[in-house]
């Protein structure tokens, strides 16, 4: 019988157990076995392997992280770790393989295929929503909504005190949540590592908002773009204002994913397993303007995502 591995890898994100979810269940219906690879590429080497029913993927699709676990594996990084992930593969009968997570994921995958010729599918997974050809990843949307939860909080308290609070949000290299959920919650400034921000610039905006009654700033950063501490400091030092820093962290990875998250993870998983069955060897799935579909693997790796400047030019406008 056929056999399909699917693994998570990377940082967890909400969703991944929905795509897990649809992988299992959308391969057994067509006649594959299913195997779960526990702990990623790391899991791979170690042989954790199980296989996988349709009660093993039940009441997870609304739980955030990863049944699978996840780690990054260094061993891998080596031909010699990947050498034995491969001879795993073989005593397994695993015949294809799910990848389930973002930029190092994806690139651990393509080195894997070239090097085995082993068929693999990788499916979008990053609250950093960074993958190129994909308008969205799994987990993005969860964590947007996670960043805008905790601003619609700080508001609160920044109103109450009359204070300006400096927000640093995650996004590795990139600053797709900082703009998304900037612009989402009515953030004065967004400072993201795409374009280059003025920090004389942002303290006058924040001196305009108090001459016109503004009680509060909210400031959002992404972590890529610079500290929330030292930004914080350069405004208390050049308005005088009460400027307080709150680092949200990991807690944006966390929770249950939103049902947009769990859609896109579902089809994500289900297309996996459909290309597959149509005899692809090496691609990533993507969503883009609405279509589900996929892309060579090695094409969405040779190039690089960028930020939408529309979006980031109407949040500064709406911000005056």
């Amino acid at each position: 019988m056929r056999r399909i591995g699917v693994l998570t890898s990377g940082g967890d994100a909400p969703g991944m157990n929905a795509a897990i979810r649809a992988v299992v269940r959308k391969g057994l219906y067509h006649g594959y076995e299913v195997l779960g690879i526990r702990r990623g590429f790391a899991g791979l080497i170690e042989g954790d392997i199980e296989p996988f029913s349709l009660g093993s993927v039940a009441d997870v699709i609304q739980t955030g992280g990863t049944v699978l676990l996840t780690a990054r594996s260094e061993e891998f990084l080596a031909s010699e770790g990947r050498a034995q992930a491969f001879a795993t593969i073989q005593r397994s009968g695993i015949e294809s393989l799910v990848v389930v997570g973002g930029d190092g994921s994806f690139r651990g995958a393509l080195t894997f295929h070239k090097e085995t010729g082993l068929p693999v599918a990788c499916i979008p997974a990053t609250i950093d929503n960074d993958i190129p050809g994909t308008d969205y990843a799994i987990g993005f949307d969860t964590a947007v909504n996670n960043v805008v939860d905790a601003i619609n909080k700080i508001r609160d308290t920044a109103t109450s005190h009359e204070r300006t609070f400096v927000v640093e949000v995650m996004g590795g290299n990139s600053g797709f949540i900082a703009l998304t959920a900037g612009l989402a919650g009515g953030a004065e400034s967004i400072l993201i590592p795409e374009f280059p921000f003025d920090l004389e610039a942002v303290c006058r905006r924040l001196l305009r908002g108090v001459r016109r009654g503004k009680l509060h700033s909210i400031i959002i950063v992404a972590e890529g773009a610079g500290s929330a501490a030292e930004v914080a400091r350069e405004i208390k030092s050049r308005t005088g204002f009460d400027t307080k820093i709150t680092i949200l962290g990991h807690i944006q990875r966390g929770g249950k994913p939103t049902a947009f998250d769990r859609v896109m993870a579902s089809v994500m998983g289900a297309r996996a397993v459909e290309l597959f069955m149509n005899g692809e060897r090496c691609a990533a799935i993507s969503v883009a303007e609405g279509v589900l579909g996929h892309q060579d693997l090695a094409a969405v790796l040779a190039s690089r995502k960028k930020i939408d400047v529309e979006l980031y030019r109407l949040a500064e406008v709406l911000a005056i």
